[in-house]
């Protein structure tokens, strides 16, 4: 599973191999995929390294070699975001994966739901938004809303004032809209992702933390997407 941006990037280096037999430098990369600084493509590369998509060659100066490409249908470099039916998702590919509840008329309606853990989510600073389905944890129909749902596992401590310590399980409902407010899952710019408190500040948009330890983080709106709203938590002693 790739984020948009780690696929644009296998997508350009896998092209200019093609093309010219060498890769693209990291000015190039940058500019290809118009981030800030450099940091952003060295945390690129790692991430799809680590996964096996991409091997850099000893002793050679920024020598890559693609190694594989994704298995799933991905959108084609340079796609503007949300158009040919492709939405970046903190989980990607998990669509039709998480859990529904059923309503009071259903003959399972009391009984526990099984809920998709689908990774780990920022409390603290943004992590990549690369999650796959590890386990299900059973969980009281009460304990959710209504709609779908999945499970991330919180990581850090950014919002420890709102009662939510690493290590415990956030209860996602599948949202792409919140109000002011609302503790949601935030995608930043395609790549990242954190659980935050929403605040709407004009056309921006606030990510505030719930530790005076941690800087509230203001966007503008076309770099968070909301992918889901914390309804409840699981935590075991």
């Amino acid at each position: 599973m790739l984020t948009r941006k780690q696929y644009e990037l296998l997508r350009f280096i896998h092209e200019r191999l093609k093309e010219a037999g060498v890769p693209p430098s990291f000015d190039e990369m940058k500019d290809a995929l118009d981030l800030r600084s450099k940091s952003g493509i060295h945390r690129l590369i790692t991430a799809l390294e680590e996964r096996g998509f991409i091997r850099r060659l000893p002793n050679r100066a920024r020598a890559l070699e693609v190694i594989r490409l994704p298995e799933t249908v991905a959108p084609a470099m340079g796609s503007p975001r949300g158009r040919g039916g492709f939405s970046p998702n903190v989980i990607e590919g998990s669509l039709g994966k998480v859990a529904k509840v059923p309503s009071e008329k259903d003959d399972g309606a009391s009984r526990p739901i099984a809920i998709p853990v689908m990774g780990r989510i920022a409390a603290g600073t943004p992590i990549e938004a690369i999650q796959s389905r590890s386990h299900t944890v059973h969980v009281p129909p009460e304990m959710l809303s209504a709609g779908e749902h999945y499970a991330l596992e919180v990581k850090g401590d950014s919002m420890i004032e709102a009662g939510i310590l690493e290590g415990d399980l956030a209860l996602i409902r599948k949202a792409d809209v919140a109000e002011t407010g609302d503790i949601v899952v935030a995608l930043v710019d395609a790549e990242e992702a954190t659980l935050k408190r929403l605040r709407k500040k004009g056309a921006s948009i606030a990510l505030e933390a719930a530790n005076p330890a941690y800087e509230t983080r203001i966007f503008g709106p076309d770099r968070v997407e909301i992918q889901g709203k914390l309804v409840g938590l699981y935590r075991r002693y």
